[in-house]
């Protein structure tokens, strides 16, 4: 039996979640949707079926025997709610940044890794949206020519930062200020996602160093990356320069399906 459940059910990557299994008619026996207190009690539409909204909280995490839950909580929210899954039974697959770096946790992109998923206990990870679309680039050329180091500039979407990043940028194509961002994004391009740390990196360019040398297995890789919001609601780009261990063809990278 697969009761499932999706945490964090009514927020951008909460829709998501939904849209995808409905798209995919993913087979479960029941599925449950969780979302904050001032959610909780309203109505939601699921393949043509209305459910109730369930407040996230420890007993109704706990008592409706779920045994799979998509997360889309926020990484401090996911510290608590998707722990407290693991550690009672339920195997979780998180969207947050919790835990793609503790060594216990596998971080997956099915394309490269999938045989990681096997060896959780109760928690998955899924990496960073930037790094996650890079990875899959990636491989096949780590794979057969190795390589030296990676260079990312992300030019990212305000998607990316949920609801608010959307409303900021509604406002500033309206002329309103913003309340989001610490600059306007309308008409603009800010090199700041997430909190700068001391060496002057962000920790959204963090994310895609640290996580990249995790998928790929290979703590030795020199990575930079440059993380930049841009004026755009939906759509990531990624610009990355590689320099292989071994010469290639450049006919040789579009082939690489068959040399993998």
């Amino acid at each position: 039996m697969i009761n499932l459940a999706i945490l964090g059910a009514t927020g951008l990557v909460g829709q998501k979640m939904r849209r995808i299994l409905a798209e995919r008619n993913f087979k479960f026996d029941n599925i449950f949707f969780f979302a904050s207190k001032n959610s909780a009690g309203q109505d939601l539409y699921f393949k043509g079926e209305k459910y109730a909204i369930l407040e996230l909280n420890e007993e109704n995490l706990l008592n409706n025997n779920i045994n799979y839950a998509l997360s889309a909580l926020d990484s401090p929210l996911a510290k608590i709610y998707v722990k407290l899954a693991a550690e009672n039974g339920i195997t979780v697959v998180d969207n947050s940044s919790a835990f793609r770096m503790d060594p216990e946790v596998p971080l997956v992109v099915p394309e490269i890794n999938p045989e990681e998923a096997l060896k959780a206990n109760g928690i998955i990870s899924n990496p960073n949206c930037s790094t996650i679309q890079s990875v899959v680039a990636l491989n096949p050329i780590y794979k057969n020519f190795g390589i030296k180091r990676i260079i990312y500039t992300t030019y990212q979407a305000v998607a990316g930062s949920g609801i608010n990043g959307i409303d900021d940028l509604k406002l500033g194509d309206w002329g309103g200020k913003n309340n989001f961002y610490p600059y306007q994004i309308s008409h603009n391009a800010i090199p700041h996602i997430d909190d700068f740390v001391e060496d002057g990196y962000s920790k959204e360019e963090l994310k895609m160093v640290n996580e990249s040398r995790k998928i790929l297995s290979d703590d030795s890789l020199k990575i930079t990356a440059t993380a930049v919001r841009i004026p755009v609601f939906e759509s990531h780009m990624v610009n990355i320069v590689v320099e292989t261990e071994k010469p290639f063809e450049i006919e040789q990278i579009f082939e690489l399906d068959n040399l993998s």
